[in-house]
This record gives C-alpha cells, structure tokens and sequence, in this order.
C-alpha cells in the first residue's frame, strides 16, 4: 500500500495528522497506537521500507501464545506518524483520541531455526515474507517483547477485503499467559491515559508539542475567506475578553455614582443571585 491511500482519506487542514512523505532510508522501528475511534482497537505498525505497515487489531496483541488476534491490514503510515498521540477532530477519517501504548525497535527472523529457535533475517526477507503473506520478527519494545508472527488468512469471509491477518505470539521466554492488554493504561510517551488525553470532558483537542494545523491551502479565494474569518474572530475574542474584563471590575468595586450635592456616594455590593 502506497501512502497515496494515507493521503485521499485525509483532510491536512482540518487534522494534525502529519503528511505524507515516504523516507529515503528505512528504520526498523515499531509502534502500537491505541486507538478510540468509531471502536476502541490497537494500531501495530512496522517501519519498512520507508514507510509504516499497518494493522488494526481490535483486541490487540497479546504475549499469550494462545491468543490469536485478528489484525486488519490498512494503509501505510508516514513514519513521523510514529510519534502520534492527540485527538483527531470530529468529522475526519479516525476521529478520537490516540495513545502511544507502546515503542521499541523490531528484528525480521528468517525462516530458518537453529536449535528450534528463530534467527534474525534480513531487509530483503522481511519484504519476501510480507508479500508471502507470512512475516515473523522479533519485537523489543517497552512492553511488547519477544518472537511474533503475522500469517495472512487466505480463506475470505463473505465480505471480506484480502487484508485478514492474524497476530500470533510465539512460545519463549517472554510469553504470558492470559495476557490482558486492557490492564495498561498509560501511553509511555506522555504518561496519560486515554481519558486524559482526551480531555476531561471528551475535548477533541490537539494535545502534543505539535500544533494542529490548517496546512496550505491551495485554492488562493479559500485562503482569504479563512484568513479573514481568522482576522473576525481573534477581534471578536478580544472584544470578549475585555468585557469580560470590564464587567469583573464593576462586579468587585460596585457602582461609583455622584450624589447631587456633589458628594461621591459609597460604592454599592454587588447583588447576590
């Protein structure tokens, strides 16, 4: 998947979504965002081959070998995609809250064992292995470690796309059995949890070092009619503030008058509602 598909299914002047660019050079990163959207899922994404390979897997993965988890194949991400974690305003492609749940580096092992273990492989087996539909690799992050596979299914349900994998642990040391992904509920980039990052009231606000931005509009009427609506309300804000600011006075120093005889009478208490 190019990140063509990244781009039609985003509007870049209404979410702060990075844009995409596909890398020269290609890290072995890997990153699972979870994420609050139309359904609460889990997005694995893989750096290869200058961009983010994705999966949405709905339960999440899991260091219990038993569990075998669905795992959705969607567009590839732009890898500064790999540092995400915000809200996505209502009305765009994926809106709600998004976490970094977890971060670390990842390793393809090659077909071959030795002693029943995996090794490692390399860049060009990875991308074999992918297109096989049957990639292994071994995952050192924070909180996902160990040897794992993603194994396309090749039966298709009715209705189906082609894009069902399953995310499958393997047996070693640091698998856990009756793992529960839903106990941890901290992002280990910011240390908030899902309700905080959402807001305390669901607020859909950009909540990262990197401001949300309208992005450049190409159509020159489009941006003077929004350069123009900007210039209305930061004056209208501003007329707001101050009063706002004139009544907090009046409400703290009461009502100053003049009695006829030229005497200044006391100020008056503000009534109490």
């Amino acid at each position: 998947m190019a990140l063509e598909e990244y781009q039609r299914k985003r509007r870049f002047e209404e979410t702060p979504e990075p844009p995409p660019k596909v890398e020269k050079k290609s890290g072995n990163r890997f990153v699972v965002q979870k994420h609050d959207a139309t359904r609460l899922h889990y997005d694995f994404r893989l750096e290869m081959q200058g961009v983010l390979k994705s999966w949405a897997v709905p339960k999440g993965p899991s260091l219990d070998p038993s569990d075998k988890r669905l795992a959705m194949q969607v567009e590839d991400h732009p890898v500064s995609y790999f540092d995400f974690e915000g809200n996505i305003p209502e009305g765009n492609y994926g809106a709600g809250s998004v976490m970094v749940w977890d971060v670390g580096t990842w390793q393809p092992l090659s077909a071959k064992q030795v002693d029943g273990k995996y090794v490692p492989g390399t860049e060009a087996e990875a991308a074999a292995m992918l297109a096989k539909g049957d990639l292994k690799f071994r995952l050192n992050g924070k909180r996902l470690k160990g040897d794992f596979a993603l194994v396309k299914m090749r039966g298709r349900r009715p209705g189906s796309k082609g894009n069902e994998w399953l995310m499958i642990k393997k047996h070693d040391d640091y698998a856990v059995d009756g793992y529960d992904i839903e106990a941890i509920d901290e992002s280990v980039l910011s240390g908030k949890s899902m309700g905080e990052i959402a807001g305390d009231e669901g607020a859909r606000k950009w909540k990262s070092s990197r401001p949300a931005s309208r992005g450049k509009l190409k159509a020159a009427w489009l941006a003077d009619a929004v350069a123009r609506l900007d210039q209305k309300k930061k004056t209208s804000n501003a007329a707001k503030r101050k009063e706002k600011t004139t009544e907090s006075r009046t409400g703290r120093r009461g009502i100053e008058s003049k009695h006829p005889s030229g005497h200044r009478r006391a100020p008056e208490k503000a009534e109490e509602g």
